[in-house]
């Protein structure tokens, strides 16, 4: 199954159907996902950090351990860069506002899980600027092997430069995690959990400007520029 990211921009469906007649519709960043019950990510710890429960789901897209569970930073940011041909992008992660989520993207940071993967789906217009990252088969199917819940109550808006996990729908996130470019209205169901430098924006924008292939929406597909992450900086 794909995560499903709804939007309401002239240009992309939910199914991803394009209809030039239609002023409002929905645009999906698909993810891969299987039906788990949703239970709390986050639960309250005796140690100094939070405790957050990570659900096995399926067979990971690449070899990787589950983030740590006990005494997980939940104050202050971590620092992963993601390089790309085109440049580096420095992602500042906010363990404040989603620790289980900032705990679980760094995690697979350091593994190596997002190293030499193909960021697969790009939205240059049409109202929405984003590219979604974070699966190892390039598919939008694949994810880490389990499922965490969504960190919302400091999720607001989707400025350009915003980091934010890719779901299903309500409590399944995953590895996958989109990069906003420029300023999208999405609906408040998607944990925002960094944000990018400027020059990080400028690597992004200048991608965005190639486009895409058109295969979702006219503006909406899989990015023609060389989106693949070369390398991964954790600290």
């Amino acid at each position: 199954m794909r995560v499903r990211l709804t939007m309401t921009p002239p240009y992309v469906t939910l199914a991803v159907v394009f209809r030039a007649a239609v002023s409002a519709v929905l645009l999906a960043l698909a993810l891969s996902a299987c039906a788990v019950a949703p239970n709390p990510t986050k639960a309250p710890s005796a140690g100094a950090g939070a405790t957050c429960i990570y659900r096995s789901t399926n067979t990971p897209a690449k070899a990787v351990d589950p983030p740590p569970t006990s005494n997980v930073p939940n104050s202050g940011v971590g620092v992963v860069t993601l390089t790309f041909a085109s440049g580096p992008v420095q992602v500042t992660v906010d363990r404040a506002a989603a620790p289980c989520t900032a705990n679980s993207f760094e995690s697979l940071a350091q593994q190596g899980f997002f190293t030499n993967t193909t960021c697969h789906r790009m939205s240059s217009g049409g109202g929405y600027r984003f590219l979604q990252c974070g699966d190892p088969t390039g598919t939008g199917r694949g994810g880490p092997g389990y499922w965490f819940d969504d960190e919302l109550s400091h999720t607001k808006a989707y400025t350009e430069g915003v980091v934010a996990m890719a779901n299903s729908g309500r409590n399944t996130n995953g590895s996958q995690f989109f990069i906003v470019f420029g300023d999208s209205p999405f609906p408040p169901n998607y944990t925002v959990f960094g944000r990018i430098d400027a020059k990080g924006l400028a690597v992004l924008q200048a991608m965005g400007e190639q486009g895409t292939d058109k295969s979702e929406a006219p503006m909406a597909g899989r990015p023609l520029a060389n989106t693949t992450i070369t390398q991964v900086t954790v600290g």
